[in-house]
């Protein structure tokens, strides 16, 4: 059924996509009128930033090659630090959702403009979301001061990403699209933008696992994560999202795999409420129940199926539990404790998610 009336507010995102887009870099510091980068980037890609420091010569004002996941606190606080001790006036973020979200802790508080260059699926470059650690508790907010100015999307630059990171990076920004269809302020466009990212990085994935360096499957993968980015910043998210929030914040769980592993169960917790939403990702996967067509993804590219192999206890499943219903996110299907709890430990241990027909 068409939904007769709405509110979309597209976010002022400029996005630069193909391959050898990177050598686009300087027209856009031209064209926000920047000279004074810091790049940022994880220790795993510091020859990537290294090699960019280089190209840019005096427009690099130095390197932070210090981002890890969740952004905890402290490193938020060392990249705002140095970002002012060099007098950067625009931060270039190379890598995935761990270095754009350092990038993002500084823009909150400096308004520093970013620019994105991403070379994973998370798809956080197109949000105005960010997220900080501290005290084992990671808060996320909205704020269109870390909302990247610009992204780059040069395929190129994802062929050395391991085929497993790959695969978990991918159905990370196919959970954002997932919620997105179900959420609460979605539109016709947003649920267009997502069934779209669900098909291509549901086609395109399996091609990377299978052929790494296949640049046409990799570019597929790219514009199915810019799509996800783009509705996770237009819309809400839900018990997946908070799950996989809780997860990471409390246990330092990594992200792209919590993610992966949490969204078959919460699609099927989700599902009675929400046929419509589950008809189109099943469509977008080509498979008759979504659900389990989300876990039988996850199978096919030999990514983690259970929070036990990440290294959770069995221990910390009812704190966990109890946590993500302290301060829930909005969710379709009202959220009840005993039923998280059997989801949590479905996941834990890498069933297949529960067909569920009834709300109960």
């Amino acid at each position: 059924m068409f939904q007769p009336s709405f509110t979309y507010s597209p976010l002022p995102a400029r996005v630069v996509f193909g391959a050898g887009s990177l050598d686009q870099l300087s027209s856009e510091f031209r064209e926000l009128q920047v000279s004074r980068a810091l790049l940022i980037s994880t220790p795993e890609q510091s020859g990537l930033t290294e090699e960019l420091a280089l190209r840019l010569s005096d427009q690099c004002a130095g390197v932070f090659p210090k981002a890890v996941m969740h952004v905890p606190i402290e490193v938020a606080r060392e990249a705002r630090a140095y970002a002012k001790q060099v007098g950067a006036d625009c931060i270039v973020a190379i890598g995935g959702g761990s270095t754009i979200g350092v990038g993002k802790a500084i823009a909150l508080e400096s308004s520093i403009p970013i620019i994105a260059i991403p070379t994973t699926y998370a798809g956080s470059e197109m949000t105005p979301i960010y997220g900080i650690t501290e005290n084992g508790e990671k808060k996320t907010g909205r704020s269109l001061k870390v909302l990247p100015r610009a992204v780059i999307y040069d395929p190129f630059l994802t062929l050395t990403l391991p085929v497993r990171m790959s695969a978990t990076s991918g159905i990370n920004a196919i959970a954002h699209c997932v919620e997105a269809l179900y959420a609460d302020n979605a539109n016709p466009i947003t649920s267009m933008m997502a069934e779209e990212g669900i098909r291509s990085l549901a086609r395109g994935l399996p091609r990377v696992a299978d052929h790494p360096e296949n640049l046409d499957a990799r570019t597929e993968c790219l514009y199915g994560a810019w799509l996800a980015g783009s509705v996770l910043a237009a819309t809400s998210v839900a018990l997946h999202h908070k799950l996989c929030h809780t997860l990471g914040g409390m246990l330092n769980l990594p992200h792209a795999e919590t993610h992966t592993i949490i969204l078959p169960h919460a699609a099927a917790y989700n599902a009675p409420a929400t046929p419509l939403a589950m008809a189109r990702v099943a469509m977008a996967l080509a498979v008759d129940d979504a659900p389990q067509g989300l876990f039988d993804l996850a199978v096919r590219l030999d990514t983690p199926t259970s929070l036990e192999a990440l290294g959770m206890q069995a221990a910390d499943l009812d704190r966990v539990a109890d946590a993500a219903l302290a301060a829930p996110y909005p969710n379709p299907r009202p959220l009840q404790r005993d039923a998280i709890r059997a989801l949590l430990e479905d996941a834990y241990y890498g069933r297949r998610p529960r067909a569920s027909t009834v709300m109960n």
